[in-house]
């Protein structure tokens, strides 16, 4: 009887699709996959650790599994933590943590058949051998050959263009557990699409943490944090998605986590004159006051903010209607002062009001332990604009 192997992932798309390749090499390995966690012999926690509730949320659910393997009688299902919170926090959970029976890391997703074999072995139930599989400063990144198991309905799936991210943002984490901006070649990220189209797909959802940043980094001349996006100077995401746009089919593209700092009047154009690609600007902007962008070390500004909005507006036509998104954290950890927090409210008003036309979403962010600026621990208070 083959292995059978269970998963519950948490968190984003650039999670879940790290829990497909997961789950690819566990078929790879001749092995089962089974939604139902109390007929697995392994299961797997994807964990995310982006913010608190996430944490909290990942702790309950391997606590959980655990709670369920003694209740239905299954000493022998080996319980293994992945994702971000392990990627972080592996040498600390694995302490707090005994009931977990192996930890892997981001560079890891692309063995978990082998590890799985691993810790069924002899060797695996051996006391004396190590189970934290994490290595620090992950450099993985999938190739479009990458054996995957999809986990969204048949006409959708997510494309990982990069891995990792470059920017400073004194509240963000991100850099710590993926690592630096690594993105994939042109010519792998289009053989993944076209494959995709083949199996059916019509919508492909390009995702990294820096989407607007791909390429960049595969120039010959070093980018730096607010490079705009210059398609004469190496790889680009405009020049991805023109190529794209002549691939066979009937489809179209969506642009997630695009930051704001290097979008360019030749993305704009790009994206106006490609028919294939989605009229959604999907922008986590973060905030609008000058002096908080500082303090977040967004690598932007409020003029550079409301001359791309403007842009953008006049730009590409039809995204201001439902296509389009605008993701504001207008509770901020900068928000320290009652000052600043009128401020800060004031100015996301202001923001929403120049973004008429558009889906707007208000979202809370705060500060995480280990960043680069602990002074930003505080919250908003309640007279902000609320989500």
């Amino acid at each position: 009887m083959s292995t059978k192997v269970g998963m519950i992932s948490l968190g984003c798309a650039k999670n879940l699709v790290d829990a497909e390749i997961m789950l690819g090499s566990v078929l790879q390995r001749g092995m089962e996959i089974t939604s139902h966690a109390d007929d697995a012999d392994v299961l797997v926690i994807n964990t995310c650790a982006f913010i608190d509730s996430a944490k909290e949320e990942s702790i309950e659910a391997i606590l959980e599994a655990h709670r369920q393997r003694e209740l239905n009688k299954r000493p022998n299902q080996k319980l293994i933590v992945s994702g971000c919170m392990s990627q972080r926090f592996s040498s600390e959970l694995h302490e707090s943590l005994p009931e977990v029976d192996a930890f892997i890391g981001l560079d890891q997703v692309k063995e978990l058949g082998a590890i799985v074999e691993k810790l069924l072995s002899k060797e695996g139930r051996d006391e004396d051998v190590d189970l934290d599989f994490v290595t620090a400063r992950p450099g993985y990144i999938p190739d479009y050959d990458t054996p995957r198991f999809r986990l969204t309905p048949a006409h959708s799936a997510y494309v990982k263009i990069a891995e990792g991210c470059n920017h400073p943002c004194s509240f963000c984490v991100i850099p710590q557990m993926r690592g630096k901006h690594r993105s994939r070649s042109p010519a792998s990220v289009l053989a993944e699409i076209r494959g995709l189209i083949a199996e059916g797909v019509r919508e492909i959802n390009l995702i990294s943490q820096d989407t607007t940043y791909y390429g960049m980094d595969l120039w010959a001349e070093k980018a730096g944090p607010r490079q705009l996006v210059d398609s004469s100077r190496g790889p680009t995401l405009s020049a991805l998605l023109r190529r794209i746009q002549e691939i066979e089919g009937e489809f179209w593209v969506r642009l997630l986590y695009t930051h704001p700092a290097h979008w360019s009047d030749e993305l704009i154009e790009t994206v106006s004159q490609c028919d294939k690609v989605a009229r959604y600007i999907d922008i986590p902007l973060q905030h609008i006051d000058e002096s908080m962008l500082q303090r977040m070390r967004r690598e932007t500004s409020r003029q550079h903010i409301e001359e791309l909005i403007a842009k953008l507006r006049l730009g590409i036509p039809g995204a201001g209607k439902s296509w389009s998104q605008i993701e504001i954290a207008c509770r901020s950890p900068a928000c320290r002062s009652q000052r600043s927090r009128r401020a800060g409210g004031r100015y996301a008003g202001n923001l929403v009001r120049a973004c008429a036309g558009r889906t707007i979403r208000l979202a809370q962010n705060h500060c995480k332990p280990g960043i680069r600026s602990p002074g930003l621990n505080s919250r908003c208070g309640e007279n902000q604009v609320n989500e």
